[in-house]
């Protein structure tokens, strides 16, 4: 084999094994990250979920508002790239404790039974004002203190939690804003921030406040972290601080 044979041959085994080992590594990362999604999601490749639906305010029955059918979406996407499956049931029709499936449920307590039996449950620190008036507190949300005021199209409000029971037990998500395009901004918030979400909480439960700013022109794309507010939204109200 003369110097040229052997150089080339050298080539094509070092290209080789870059490419192999490039290979592995993308494998490596992709798999990880994947094991990390589906933990904090509670999404084991092959195991099934809820997504607990609301009713459109002032809709026929059974109707879905277009920005909660878009939160849906939003979802159902992450749940596909876990490998899990997707069950779509009324916010009327659970009949079910939590922590065996994963669920995300999506809307604020009037129009969400199952929001409202996990914001009394689990996060009792928290009161929403359901009152059908006109008035200033319409919708608002109070915690720790603070209250979070709905003004129509131009500031919007949404808890988003990660909620377990314990060890070993699958989450719920709770999106629950002020109206159906703040629920649906919860839901992108959480499908583009789950990583950081992630990072910053651990696997552990937590309740965060969201600011949808001016929807009437920038609809559910501008929205900022507000206010952590897991302590306070635990605590019942009585006891808070």
């Amino acid at each position: 084999m003369n110097d040229d044979v052997r150089n080339i041959v050298l080539g094509v085994v070092a290209t080789a094994i870059s490419g192999g080992f490039g290979w592995f590594s993308r494998t490596y990362l992709w798999r990880r990250t994947l094991r990390r999604k589906q933990a904090f999601f509670g999404l084991p490749t092959g195991s099934d979920c809820l997504f607990v639906v609301n009713r459109q305010m002032g809709g026929t029955e059974g109707s879905v508002h277009r920005n909660d059918a878009f939160a849906l979406l939003e979802i159902s996407a992450l749940i596909k790239d876990c490998g899990a499956n997707l069950q779509i049931v009324s916010h009327d029709s659970v009949r079910q404790g939590f922590g065996e499936r994963a669920e995300f449920c999506v809307g604020g307590p009037v129009s969400n039974a199952r929001t409202a039996a996990h914001l009394a449950s689990m996060l009792p620190g928290v009161r929403v004002d359901l009152s059908r008036d006109p008035g200033p507190d319409r919708g608002a949300i109070h915690v720790g203190g603070e209250t979070y005021r709905w003004e129509k199209g131009q500031i919007d409000h949404v808890l988003l939690a990660r909620l377990t029971t314990g060890p070993g037990s699958r989450p719920v998500f709770l999106v629950s804003g002020q109206t159906a395009i703040s629920n649906q901004a919860g839901a992108r918030y959480l499908a583009r921030h789950h990583k950081d979400l992630a990072r910053r909480y651990r696997g552990e439960s937590f309740c965060v406040v969201l600011k949808v700013n001016n929807s009437d022109a920038y609809g559910p794309d501008v929205v900022d972290l507000l206010a952590d507010v897991t302590r306070q939204a635990r605590t019942p109200a009585a006891a808070t601080v």
